[in-house]
């Protein structure tokens, strides 16, 4: 039997299918992201990550023992070039309930945007709020954004480097006026897994003329560093992904979240400040060299 090169069952994307599906399963199932009778709106941009979440859930609803529906949205922002017919044509051979909305946020974003400012904070804001809008016009339960690990990671550095604080991007949050649920099921792929199925399926990529071509992104550079660290120490960022599911606050200074004060000489957890390390020998020496060259 020979298979569409779009085909997500062709044999040459069937092995890069697989991990996909095993981490977004247990992302969902880590936090339950989607539970039975939830309409799951997936909020498709036109690129690779979103392209991908896409698949995998179709995929999974046939498979998950929970029902669930999916409705695909695309929001046209009024770049120009945008294709607007590349989308459409692409749910409908699909067979996915998809809505097409249309909101001139381009001018607006260049028009606020200082000369030599990046747009994606304003630009951002405009259209996480017509999404959310929409979503609840819609009566959906969940909204599915198409973040992976890198992503995520990207966030907790960019917090840290610039925003003086410990903050990443939660697989699944509340937005703030308490009306919907935001879910990340991609919070576990890494972006290089993306691209080889993305490659393989031949997606009908729509690039972003709005930020995509703004040079030297603090989220690049950053993405370069972090990618830099993989390459040097491979499964560094698995590992820097892993320490965000494993936060003891007795150890970091934040006074908000435990109450040092209040510490007697009666221990609150037990000796664990002198625990022994557990880092592998390698990594540990690794990281000994380079603070020695440092110091």
């Amino acid at each position: 039997m020979t298979y569409p090169a779009s085909s997500p069952t062709a044999p040459d994307t069937t092995r890069l299918f697989a991990p996909i599906v095993r981490g977004v399963g247990q992302a969902i199932g880590d936090y339950r992201m989607i539970e039975d009778g939830d309409r799951v709106m997936v909020c498709l941009s036109g690129g690779k990550d979103s392209y991908t979440l896409l698949d995998v859930l179709l995929h999974l609803q046939k498979k998950a023992p929970v029902k669930f529906e999916l409705v695909a949205v695309n929001l046209d922002q009024g770049q120009p070039g945008f294709p607007k017919d590349v989308l459409p044509r692409y749910l409908t051979d699909l067979g996915v309930r998809h809505d097409l909305l249309t909101q001139d946020t381009y001018s607006v974003v260049k028009e606020k945007t200082p000369e030599g400012k990046t747009t994606c904070a304003l630009c951002s804001r405009l259209r996480r709020g017509i999404l959310y809008g929409h979503a609840r016009a819609i009566g959906a339960t969940k909204i599915a954004l198409g973040h992976h690990r890198d992503d995520i990671l990207e966030t907790l550095f960019m917090n840290l480097f610039f925003g003086a604080r410990l903050k990443a991007m939660p697989p699944k949050l509340q937005s703030d006026d308490g009306t919907n649920v935001v879910i990340r099921p991609l919070a576990y792929i890494a972006e290089q897994d993306i691209v080889r199925y993305a490659q393989a399926r031949q997606f009908p990529i729509i690039p972003c003329n709005l930020c995509g071509s703004q040079a030297n992104l603090q989220r690049q550079v950053v993405g370069e560093m972090l990618e830099g660290w993989e390459h040097e120490h491979p499964g560094r960022l698995n590992n820097i992904l892993r320490a965000l599911t494993r936060v003891t606050p007795s150890h970091l200074l934040d006074r908000d979240l435990f109450d040092f004060a209040s510490l007697s000489v009666t221990p609150a957890e037990g000796d664990r400040g002198f625990d022994p390390d557990t880092y592998p020998e390698r990594e540990f020496l690794n990281g000994l060299s380079e603070m020695q060259m440092l110091g």
